[in-house]
């Protein structure tokens, strides 16, 4: 059977090509910007992928078009296919009718930690033997992929409450039907989707429909609005979890480094590790993980045993270079929430060292202005901030970010704010740069700029 994908190159559609792949599917695909990586890990798997969205591209037509959410109506591929009248569906539905159909989906949901949760969950499950499957919006270093097949009944998925297509406005998860559904947190974001945060709460609560009674819910203690979606109506036993407060799972560290971790679950046994993270928010995924992969039968034990041995996620946090003891960072944070936590983790690992920050406002949130009250409150713990200050944003962004003061630089050239980082970063320093986007290769620009002026 051959499907067509498009919009192949984004991770998750990557992803869904990879596993109809390994699936024995024949797979091409199209999209309007095809450059490694993941160009390359498609047609090292043998994908076909055309650039563009030409109608020529369904000549002769495909079995199948799995239609990625980037699409819109009035794209000549789009509408071709409804033209036509060619078979299609979504991504998230083609996923859950020809990979998650009868195996044990474990859903990791909520704004803000589902990748890093998910890589944890995923690798847990690999340590333990259990040889799941999961499809993850990055890539986990254990891994070196975001999808895999797997080999067991159990199935790991980022549940992203991002819309599903042009045709159907749900949100992804509310196609996976988990039997095991990890809620990490929820705050609006997605205002490109979203009106306001009681409409993700509705999809939320979409999503808790759709959880089996003999299933497991396993949900962070401390959020007030996951509570809420709780109260609208939930049908399975719900285990808590959080670093504070009463919860079924606790959490802590051990160190004022944030190097060792201690997690004690529901009937009071606890274990210990060493680990390569570090930040509450981490030890919050690790623990909703840990949690988690107990419905797979995984032991705690046997989950510290994998989490002291977790290499972390690509652009999460990564560390790409260190030269002249300056260590650069690469960090899909987009969020305030996000950009605080990931701030304050790294001031507790690295004390007395700076924290420099270049930061990229893309998300359409962001761009929308949403967060610009929370912006600079998210910055506060930087010693200095590269702000890179994209086309359109208005009078109100740069208002809100007064409060910054003078540790921040703002640019709206990429190469002009490398050439201003260049010459302030000093040894010892943290960079970090923030985006989830390409952030125009300023990260790697920085890093062959130092590499040629700072290196003996």
């Amino acid at each position: 059977m051959h499907i067509h994908i498009l919009g192949i190159c984004g991770t998750f559609m990557g992803g869904v090509a990879a596993l109809a792949r390994a699936a024995g599917f024949r797979v091409t695909g199209s999209d309007s910007a095809v450059y490694p990586p993941m160009s390359t890990q498609l047609r090292d798997l043998g994908i076909e992928i055309h650039e563009g969205f030409d109608a020529a591209q369904l000549d002769p037509a495909p079995d199948c078009i799995v239609v990625g959410n980037v699409m819109t109506r009035g794209n000549e591929a789009v509408e071709a296919m409804l033209d036509r009248g060619l078979p299609y569906t979504s991504g998230p539905r083609w996923l859950a009718d020809n990979v998650l159909h009868k195996r044990h989906v474990l859903a990791v949901a909520g704004t803000h930690g589902k990748t890093t949760g998910a890589s944890m969950l995923a690798w847990i499950l690999q340590h333990a033997g259990k040889a799941p499957g999961f499809l993850i919006g990055g890539i986990p270093v254990n891994f070196g992929v975001s999808a895999s097949f797997g080999e067991s009944e159990y199935f790991v998925v980022e549940a992203d409450e991002y819309d599903t297509a042009f045709f159907d406005k749900r949100a992804k998860f509310v196609h996976y039907s988990p039997r095991t559904l990890v809620l990490n947190n929820l705050e609006f974001d997605h205002a490109d989707i979203y009106k306001d945060v009681a409409a993700i709460q509705w999809q939320f609560h979409q999503l808790l429909r759709t959880v089996p009674g003999s299933g497991r819910i396993v949900m962070n203690n401390a959020d007030d609005q996951l509570q809420q979606v709780i109260d609208m109506g939930c049908w399975t036993p719900t285990e808590t979890f959080g670093s504070a407060g009463d919860a079924d799972w606790t959490a802590e560290f051990m160190d004022a480094a944030e190097r060792r971790i201690a997690i004690t679950d529901p009937e009071g046994r606890s274990g210990e590790t060493r680990w390569n993270m570090g930040g509450r928010h981490n030890l919050e995924n690790a623990l909703a993980a840990v949690a988690a992969a107990r419905s797979a039968g995984v032991s705690l034990q046997q989950s510290l045993a994998a989490l002291s041995t977790f290499e972390g996620v690509k652009r999460r946090m990564e560390r790409t270079a260190t030269v002249a003891d300056i260590a650069i960072y690469d960090d899909f944070a987009h969020h305030p929430t996000a950009v605080r936590r990931s701030i304050a983790a790294m001031k507790r690992r690295y004390p007395g060292q700076r924290i420099v920050v270049a930061i990229e406002p893309r998300s359409n949130t962001m761009k929308l202005g949403v967060h610009n009250e929370a912006l600079a409150a998210s910055l506060a713990d930087a010693d200095l901030v590269w702000m890179y200050r994209p086309d359109g944003m208005d009078e109100q962004f740069d208002a809100a970010l007064e409060p910054v003061g003078d540790r921040l630089r703002s640019f709206n050239d990429y190469d002009k704010l490398v050439s201003d980082m260049s010459s302030k970063v000093l040894s010892g320093d943290q960079v970090i740069f923030m985006s989830n986007g390409s952030f125009g290769s300023a990260r790697q620009t920085l890093t062959a700029v130092l590499q040629r002026t700072r290196q003996k």
